[in-house]
C-alpha cells in the first residue's frame, strides 16, 4: 500500500508556512497599492517605486500604451503615464503587468487552468470597472478593477503550490481537472484572504477575496457587490474555470442592491466577452 500523502494534505502543508514566499505578487506592485492606501502619497513616490524595477517599468509603459488604455498619442515615460492615467490607475497597471507572467506553468493541465484563470481575472476586472461607472459609482471604478483582478488570487496560489508539489516529486499523482477544481473551489477564498493579509494589501481587497461567494454578504458594500456581480457575469458567459451558463443575473441579489436594469446586465456580458486585449500580451 502506498504511503504517499493525499494531494490536498500536501497543499495544506505548503500553505502552513509564510505565504509571502509564494510567487504570486511582485513586491513593487504590492508596495504601490500599500502607498495608495495611505492617501498621502506624492507622484514622486509612485515614480520612484516603479523605477526600482526597470523591467516592470517597461511592462507598465507597454500596458499603458495598449489598446485598452492608449490615448491619442503614446506615452514615453512613466511620469507621462501617471499624468495621463492617474496614480491609482498606474498602480493597477503595475499590478496587472506584473501578474501577466505569474499565470504560467510547464505542466500542461495546470497551465491550462492558469491561462483560463487569467482570462477570468482580467475579464472580471474590466467588467467590475465598467459596472461601477455604469451603476453610478465612478469614484470606485479603479478599486473595482483591482478587486476584480485579485478576487481569485487564492486559486493562483493553489495552482502554484500544486505546480511546486508535482515538480519537486512530492507527489506522483496524475492531476485531473475534477481534482484540481475540487481543491480550488474548497480552499481559494480563505487562501486568497490569508495571502493578501500576509502581503499587507489593503483590507478592502482581502475582504473581497473571502466574501465574493458567500450567500450572506453586506449589500451595502458597493465595491464588493460590484465585483461579485461582475464575477457572476464572467461565470455565465464562460470566462471561468467552470462554466455556469444557467446563472440568471437578473435574479442575483447584487442586481437589486445596485439598482441596475436588465439592459445593463446584457451590456455587462458583452463588455466581459470582449475583454481580451491584454490576455495575450
Amino acid at each position: 500500500m502506498s504511503s504517499e500523502k493525499p494531494l490536498i494534505a500536501l497543499v495544506q502543508e505548503h500553505l502552513s508556512g509564510d505565504l509571502s514566499d509564494l510567487p504570486v505578487f511582485h513586491s513593487v506592485a504590492v508596495r504601490l497599492q500599500q502607498t495608495l492606501a495611505k492617501r498621502d502619497f506624492t507622484i514622486e513616490e509612485i515614480l520612484e517605486l516603479i523605477s526600482e524595477d526597470q523591467s516592470l517599468a517597461g511592462k507598465v509603459l507597454m500596458v499603458a500604451n495598449s489598446s485598452y488604455y492608449a490615448g491619442l498619442s503614446k506615452v514615453a515615460t512613466i511620469k507621462e503615464a501617471i499624468v495621463r492615467l492617474g496614480a491609482q490607475e498606474i498602480a493597477n497597471v503595475a499590478m496587472m503587468a506584473s501578474q501577466l507572467e505569474s499565470y504560467q506553468s510547464s505542466n500542461e493541465i495546470l497551465n491550462t487552468h492558469m491561462q483560463t484563470l487569467w482570462s477570468h481575472a482580467f475579464s472580471c476586472a474590466v467588467g467590475a470597472k465598467w459596472l461601477a461607472r455604469k451603476a453610478g459609482y465612478p469614484d470606485i471604478a479603479s478599486q473595482a478593477f483591482m478587486g476584480g483582478l485579485l478576487h481569485d488570487i487564492g486559486k493562483l496560489a493553489l495552482l502554484k503550490v500544486m505546480d511546486d508539489i508535482i515538480r519537486s516529486g512530492e507527489s506522483r499523482i496524475t492531476l485531473t481537472k475534477p481534482l484540481i477544481d475540487e481543491i480550488l473551489i474548497s480552499m481559494h477564498e480563505e487562501v486568497g484572504y490569508n495571502l493578501m493579509r500576509s502581503w499587507s494589501l489593503p483590507e478592502t481587497y482581502a475582504n473581497i477575496s473571502i466574501q465574493h461567494h458567500k450567500a450572506d454578504f453586506d449589500t451595502g458594500n458597493i465595491l464588493l457587490t460590484v465585483v461579485r456581480l461582475a464575477n457572476e457575469a464572467c461565470r455565465k458567459v464562460g470566462k471561468d474555470i467552470i462554466m455556469h451558463s444557467e446563472i440568471s443575473l437578473i435574479s442575483c441579489p447584487e442586481v437589486q442592491a445596485l439598482g441596475v436594469k436588465e439592459i445593463t446586465l446584457a451590456e455587462l456580458e458583452i463588455v466581459i466577452e470582449d475583454a481580451g486585449e491584454l490576455e495575450d500580451m
